[in-house]
């Protein structure tokens, strides 16, 4: 009996490169909720800052795209740069994209991962079974990978949690909760600028906490972009297009590079549509940097450095920690211990070679895991026209 090749994540880098293993013939299980990062972690009301062009979920064969998805629903089609995508699209997108194309998706977590001593892996399942796949596909997106600061910890013993103090912007569906509350928010990206704006949209009293001085920035609008330029997924500028179209000499780069720019391209800033929502109803103080967090009586305090060089105090009911998500080996804790003691990486994030394979053969890492070696791109869902070919080729050659 043939080994399958297991891909653990349904997200929309899963769900791509089970589409093109199944594609070439290879026999694939494919564990995970659908989606479920997109409709547990993000908070209800959101719109992707991305294009249309940008949330196309990669498939071996045509008539898949976000456009493909609208005409199928009957609803008006997502296809120019001006068009916004409701977040609730683009889970609803993602979920016919599984219907159609990985139908016999298992909706079970992998507990484990082991290797074997003959090259394939060992995995158990939380329904209680037991098998042997040729090669794992870790495609579990952003999940575990949530990011606090130090400076942050103090006010979060436990860990950030929804209904403590502190919590992080991935735990909060329905910010309806903080309706007359004072919030805190921390950060200067897309996230933290959407989840005030919707949380004082939803009747919250919101303050951003940005680090720097005029770091709160807006991206242009689709007509005011360079013209002279190549288009790219993300905008026009050559940086952009040679990073979407060229991630192959990527993972080449010393490694203080390729980290480097994959935290700031494509960094802090909120979309273009968002500016007027925000400025009408969030507050913004910026500062040097935060320099603790403390709770009493239940309520916590930031205590920051003003560009003054003051110190100051901030309290509110609740701070919201919008500060990103770091990999790191260790939290996939699916994968044992062994495993990875043996895998080499980066700042904790996995190096991978051509193929997006690990240095574990059979060992294959995917989306957000995979932005150390391969770059920024593969932090969005485009990046799965680039990613998911080329792993189902490397796959089916050194394991077909």
């Amino acid at each position: 009996m043939i080994q399958p090749v297991a891909v653990i994540g349904a997200g929309p880098f899963g769900l791509s490169t089970a589409a093109h293993l199944r594609g070439r013939g290879i026999p694939v299980r494919v564990f995970g909720e659908p989606m479920v990062s997109w409709r547990d972690n993000m908070p209800a009301g959101m719109l992707l800052k991305s294009t249309p062009v940008a949330s196309n979920i990669d498939a071996p064969q045509r008539g898949h795209t976000l456009a493909d998805y609208c005409d199928a629903a009957g609803i008006p089609r997502l296809v120019t740069d001006e068009d916004i995508i409701p977040v609730e699209t683009f889970i609803a997108y993602g979920e016919w994209f599984q219907q159609k194309l990985v139908p016999e998706l298992e909706r079970v977590r992998v507990v484990s991962v082991d290797r074997r001593k003959d090259g394939g892996f060992d995995l158990k399942l939380d329904s209680g079974e037991l098998f042997t796949a040729r090669a794992v596909v870790v495609a579990t997106g952003l999940s575990g990978l949530a990011h606090l600061p130090p400076e942050l910890a103090a006010a979060a013993a436990d860990g950030p949690t929804p209904t403590g103090p502190v919590s992080h912007s991935s735990q909060h569906h329905d910010l309806g909760r903080f309706a007359g509350k004072e919030l805190l928010v921390v950060g200067a990206g897309q996230s933290a600028l959407e989840t005030a704006a919707l949380a004082a949209e939803a009747g919250a009293r919101v303050r951003v906490v940005a680090r720097g001085q005029g770091r709160v920035a807006f991206g242009a609008p689709p007509w005011d972009q360079p013209k002279l330029r190549p288009e790219s997924p993300f905008g026009r500028a050559w940086s952009l297009w040679a990073l979407s179209y060229y991630p192959h000499p990527y993972r080449f780069l010393p490694a203080r590079t390729r980290h480097y720019l994959v935290r700031r391209v494509l960094g802090p800033l909120g979309a273009w549509w968002l500016r007027d929502r925000f400025q009408e109803n969030v507050q913004v103080r910026e500062v040097v940097g935060i320099l603790s967090a403390s709770v009493a009586d239940g309520s916590p305090t930031l205590t920051v450095r003003t560009h003054t060089g003051r110190t100051e105090e901030m309290t509110a009911d609740h701070v919201i920690a919008a500060t990103g998500y770091r990999v790191d080996i260790s939290a996939m804790d699916f994968l044992g211990h062994e495993l990875r003691t043996r895998l080499a990486v980066s700042r904790g994030a996995p190096k991978l070679g051509a193929g997006h394979v690990s240095s574990v053969p059979g060992l294959y890492f995917t989306g957000l895991p995979a932005a150390a070696s391969y770059g920024p791109v593969m932090r969005f869902v485009c990046g799965t026209e680039f990613a998911s070919a080329r792993l189902a080729k490397h796959l089916a050659t050194a394991h077909g």
